[in-house]
Order: C-alpha cells, then sequence, then structure tokens
C-alpha cells in the first residue's frame, strides 16, 4: 500500500468518525459503538420519518459502488429494477437520515475518493503514456486540415 494509499484510507476513516460521532477514531470499540449510534438513529428516525423509496442516480460505476457500500454499512438494501441504468441505485430509506447522514457522507467520500483516482490517473499516464498531462489547447476557430496549432 502506498503512502497515498495510506492518507486516503486515513481521510475516509476520518470523514467516517466525523457522521458517526466517534471521539477515538483509533479503537475498534469507540468505532462500532458509533456504528450502533448511528444506525440507532436510523431506527429512530425510520420511527419518526418512515422509509420512501428513493432513487439516486450516480455520475459513474465508482460513485455507485461507493453509495451501495455505504448504504450496506447503514443496514440499507440498495436494489434495482429491472432495466434501470447501471448507474442507479434505488433504497428505501427515511428521507430525514438521507438529508442529515447517508447523503452529505457520501458526497464527502466521494469528493476524496475522485481526488485520489484523478491523481493517481494523471501520475500513470504521465510516467507510462506521455508527460505531458495538461489540457488540451483551446482554440478560437477550427483550423484546416493538416495545421498543427
Amino acid at each position: 500500500m502506498t503512502s497515498d494509499e495510506d492518507q486516503l484510507r486515513a481521510k475516509l476513516r476520518k470523514i467516517e468518525a466525523l457522521f458517526a460521532g466517534a471521539g477515538t477514531q483509533g479503537e475498534k470499540l469507540a468505532a462500532d459503538a458509533a456504528m450502533q449510534r448511528l444506525r440507532e438513529r436510523l431506527a429512530d428516525i425510520a420511527r419518526r420519518d418512515p422509509p420512501i423509496e428513493m432513487q439516486f442516480s450516480m455520475q459513474d460505476l465508482w460513485n455507485r459502488q461507493l453509495f451501495v457500500a455505504l448504504a450496506r454499512r447503514y443496514g440499507l438494501t440498495p436494489y434495482r429494477y429491472y432495466r434501470q441504468r447501471m448507474t442507479t441505485v434505488m433504497v428505501r430509506v427515511p428521507s430525514g437520515f438521507v438529508d442529515d447522514v447517508l447523503w452529505p457522507e457520501f458526497e464527502q467520500l466521494s469528493a476524496a475518493l475522485t481526488e485520489y483516482l484523478g491523481e493517481v490517473t494523471a501520475r500513470v499516464i504521465r510516467e507510462e503514456v506521455h508527460g505531458d498531462v495538461s489540457d488540451a489547447a483551446e482554440v478560437v476557430q477550427a483550423l484546416p486540415s493538416g495545421v498543427k496549432a
């Protein structure tokens, strides 16, 4: 495991700890207790705010995989209907839990993973394909065929 991966994992644990309310992130018992508190919070919200079927459309399969794993962590059962796009995820969940916990945590985890994957992709392209990973030049109008910018 690289130090970049270690940093990403640490960042993900910090985000998880933030939403779980864990005071001592490194201790397994505290993390388990925090997760239990979140599950209890979900059950409490479900009593006041009954679960409804919600549809989530992810921008790519990586975010879908992250969202499905996060939903399962909270005891939710993600699914999709026959013929729905692969980037669609359905979940029966209280909307308050989505607004307060699930979606904000997903957004932060997704941003951290997107940043990390972008850095890794640029590094691999730079090292294995071509050293210049800058964006393509922007031109005012189309150049005639055969002319280089």
